[in-house]
């Protein structure tokens, strides 16, 4: 097997980073400017993650590519986190929204798409009763809400490495069997054990041990790990985790905003999952800000009279903007027009070729690495084998590493997603898009073994 060593990381990034600055000058002066009013110099403080001194500051993006202002274009396959992850601005989305906005953008009342959006989802995901929400991470807070209302319960379960958003009793990490807060989580409002049990994965010895304490609301939990590298579960898990929620009266919450990379409806579909509630959000819109929960016609009979009371505009679900007219409309055109079969159809095949082009690289060149894939969702990590857990993948990532893989990447034309080695495949990306990034991974690789 070819090695890696720390010398060679090192003295590449120096190498490479001088690229990205020679590259790069009118970012940095915008990110120089952006400093006196933005925290960190940026909108969002994750987007100081991008790989290189300072990030690239974009000028506009148009289905797989994305062009910032120093004038390159670059392949995306980040595709916003997965936000864009159907590329940037589908023209029948663009369209809608545009018709929209010129009718009224929000008014606090429901509209026709809204009607058939809730359809849809009902076909697709097969839950009956749907509402919209602004984010993931709000279609999560909500359904834990509705999880706590319905069962009487407080503690809610997660997996060691999870991502649900911003949900406070989700920023939690597994150490010595503590429950503990996430590494750089900021300012937890309360000790997170109060809250939340943690398990590992693929562990269903630790999954029943957790639930049988009976004070379980609900497991909240990604069909497949997809922030900690693509983690896949074991074959014969989710029967154990549906048998064994059941068993002990806690509902099961499957968060399908990543997932939804598996085909039109998510991993749920694919797999024929059974849970009481579905979250998503990120590319239901394209890009708009806009999620959806989905509910069992048990959770709906058990919450409907606090949901008609007179109190529900303090409840703590929605929001004054939540399911307004034109993220419904953007968010019909995208399901009708963007997330479709005939797309899917496209986008497998190439997801497939990504996965060899890589594999076959690994291989030729001897690095003891692997590649996942999960849908159109690829990822590439820097062990032998898969890890079956968060925790297994934590131990094992090489944050030096991933970085200066990215940051070749970029200065090669390519955006992968800042936070971990994944690649999505949109409808708008091509073949010869695949094998660029083959080109420039085989490449990359190289330079690591020289």
């Amino acid at each position: 097997m070819a090695q890696v060593t720390r010398g060679r990381i090192k003295e590449l990034m120096v190498k490479e980073e001088k690229r990205f600055v020679r590259d790069h000058p009118k970012s940095k002066k915008l990110f120089n400017r952006a400093k006196k009013s933005l925290l960190a110099g940026v909108p969002m403080n994750w987007m100081v993650r991008w790989a290189g001194p300072y990030p690239i500051f974009a000028k506009d993006a148009s289905g797989a590519y994305i062009r910032d202002v120093d004038g390159h274009k670059y392949l995306d396959l980040c595709l916003g986190d997965t936000g864009s992850m159907f590329g940037h601005s589908p023209k029948a989305v663009v369209d809608a929204v545009r018709k929209q906005s010129a009718k009224g953008i929000t008014m606090m009342l429901p509209t026709e798409d809204s009607i058939w959006v809730g359809e849809e989802l009902s076909r697709r995901f097969g839950l009956p009763y749907w509402q919209i929400a602004m984010t993931a991470t709000d279609a999560n807070r909500f359904s834990i809400r509705l999880a706590r209302h319905v069962t009487r319960r407080n503690k809610i379960m997660v997996v060691n490495g999870c991502y649900h958003g911003t949900v406070d009793e989700t920023l939690v990490t597994l150490v010595d069997g503590k429950t503990l807060p996430r590494s750089g989580n900021i300012g937890p409002p309360v000790d997170p054990a109060e809250t939340t049990r943690i398990v590992e994965f693929n562990d269903v010895g630790m999954l029943e041990d957790a639930l049988a304490t009976e004070d379980v609301a609900c497991a909240l939990f990604e069909p497949a790990m997809t922030n900690r590298g693509i983690i896949l579960p074991d074959p014969g898990y989710h029967d154990k985790l549906r048998d064994l929620t059941r068993k002990y009266g806690t509902l099961l919450i499957i968060d399908e905003t990543h997932t939804l990379c598996c085909g039109i409806g998510g991993y749920t579909a694919e797999h024929g999952l059974k849970p009481d509630i579905i979250t998503m959000g990120k590319p239901l819109a394209s890009g708009i800000p806009v999620a959806a929960f989905g509910i069992s016609q048990y959770v709906a009979d058990k919450v409907m009279d606090s949901i008609l009371s007179d109190g529900t505009d303090e409840s703590g679900l929605g929001g004054t903007l939540t399911g307004n007219a034109l993220a419904v409309s953007a968010m019909r055109a995208t399901l009708e027009k963007v997330i479709t079969k005939k797309n899917f159809d496209r986008m497998m095949p190439l997801a497939i070729r990504f996965e060899k082009g890589v594999n076959d690289a690994i291989d030729d060149l001897g690095v003891p690495w692997h590649v996942v894939r999960l849908g159109v969702r690829i990822e590439y990590h820097n062990t032998p084998s898969p890890p079956r857990n968060g925790g297994e993948y934590e131990a094992s990532k090489d944050y030096e590493l991933e970085k200066l893989m990215h940051l070749m990447a970029l200065n090669r034309g390519i955006l992968l997603t800042p936070f971990h080695n994944m690649a999505l495949i949109s409808p708008y990306t091509t073949a010869r898009d695949v094998d660029k990034h083959t080109a420039v991974f085989r490449e990359c690789v190289a330079e690591l073994v020289k």
